[in-house]
């Protein structure tokens, strides 16, 4: 900020500095929160705060934006005496992200929890103004931090026990919030080989893939097949899936990973996946049906995130422990071949979530950078 000649004073463009490494589920939102800040704010720096090993290096240069790097520090569930010392790991990786922030200056640090979080949170303390976003109703450790000294908070669903937290969604990408399905049906069907009327069902478990799911669908493939019900299949870059083929029916497509969300959604009638956050809240944005499977390690978390989708009718849960071939069969081909029953669950889905969560949160920011 600096002063003009009348000395009346003159905004300088803001430096947003975002810390959401790791996974997709931090990294994403802080995507989407950036692009909602170029769009309000187009003078506005936006810089992004990693680690070295996290999937941030390919996603965030892919979005346009520059990529900070600091060590991570591995966070414990619940808070230890060696974590308040501050070991030297947390030191370090904290003296590193400080001379980021002084570097890029810095008029704001957004936090979306993670190994990368809790140093910035440390770093900007009493010194750049801090705004905290949760996914999870049930939050982790670093944002458990940083919300004791955090200018706003902001979360994505209500009774999130955070001090001060305000309810605004989770920040999407305006591909999703966007998304017209009817309108790309046919051009989604036609980029991944799918047939062009049959019910469609999407499967994927995260960036990575997930075993449980991969063994379970693919063994449905000819139940599946024989209902008239075809499949895109996002199987992980590091996993194999062979699947049979059913010559005359509608094809299952198995893909490594998935560039084109958007398409991918378009081209679908129901979804089978697992219920982080981030896919609970695209999946409810674009209206799709689902079957949520959650993880099962951590706290909990991805239960939890499923469960109002799951109480509106827009879902069903399964556990990763009773999802068998015999279990997707039991719950898919039903839904899919019963348009009615499609329809009412896609209603409960669209009323739920926040599409304009991207934009809220931006000014949010944009006001604890002033």
């Amino acid at each position: 900020m600096t002063e003009g000649a009348t000395g009346s004073v003159v905004k300088s463009p803001p430096t947003i500095v975002v810390a959401g490494g790791g996974t997709a589920g931090h990294i994403e939102p802080a995507m989407a929160l950036a692009d909602a800040v170029k769009r309000l704010r187009p003078d506005a720096t936006v810089v992004a705060l990693g680690t070295p090993k996290g999937l941030e290096n390919e996603l965030v240069p892919r979005r346009g934006y520059p990529l900070e790097l600091i060590p991570p520090v591995p966070l414990p569930r619940k808070p230890t005496a060696d974590l308040l010392r501050l070991p030297l790991k947390v030191r370090d990786s904290v003296k590193q992200a400080r001379e980021i922030l002084d570097r890029v200056g810095a008029d704001v640090v957004v936090g979306f929890g993670g190994y990368v979080s809790l140093p910035a949170y440390l770093a900007a303390r009493g010194r750049v103004p801090i705004v905290v976003h949760e996914a999870n109703q049930s939050p982790g450790l670093a944002n458990r931090v940083g919300a004791r000294f955090a200018k706003r908070v902001a979360v994505a669903v209500p009774g999130t026990p955070l001090p001060n937290a305000e309810v605004v969604g989770i920040p999407l990408r305006r591909s999703i919030t966007s998304l017209d399905r009817a309108a790309l049906r046919a051009e989604a069907r036609k980029h991944f080989d799918l047939d062009p009327d049959a019910p469609t069902l999407l499967v994927f478990g995260g960036s990575q893939g997930a075993r449980t799911i991969n063994n379970a669908v693919s063994g449905a493939a000819k139940e599946l097949a024989d209902a008239g019900i075809g499949v895109l299949h996002a199987h992980g870059p590091k996993n194999t899936l062979v699947v049979q083929e059913f010559p005359g029916r509608p094809p299952y497509v198995p893909v490594p990973y998935l560039e084109r969300m958007d398409l991918a959604y378009a081209a679908a009638d129901m979804v089978l996946c697992r219920s982080g956050a981030m896919t609970v809240a695209e999946v409810s944005a674009v209206g799709l049906p689902a079957v949520f499977v959650p993880l099962p390690i951590g706290n909990g978390e991805q239960a939890t995130n499923a469960k109002p989708a799951v109480d509106a009718g827009a879902g069903l849960l399964v556990l990763d422990a009773d999802l068998t071939p015999a279990k997707v069969a039991e719950l898919v081909i039903p839904r899919l071949t019963e348009p009615s029953e499609l329809a009412k669950m896609s209603a409960a889905a669209v009323g739920m979530g926040h599409r304009d969560a991207d934009e809220v949160l931006a000014k949010i920011v944009l006001e604890a950078a002033k």
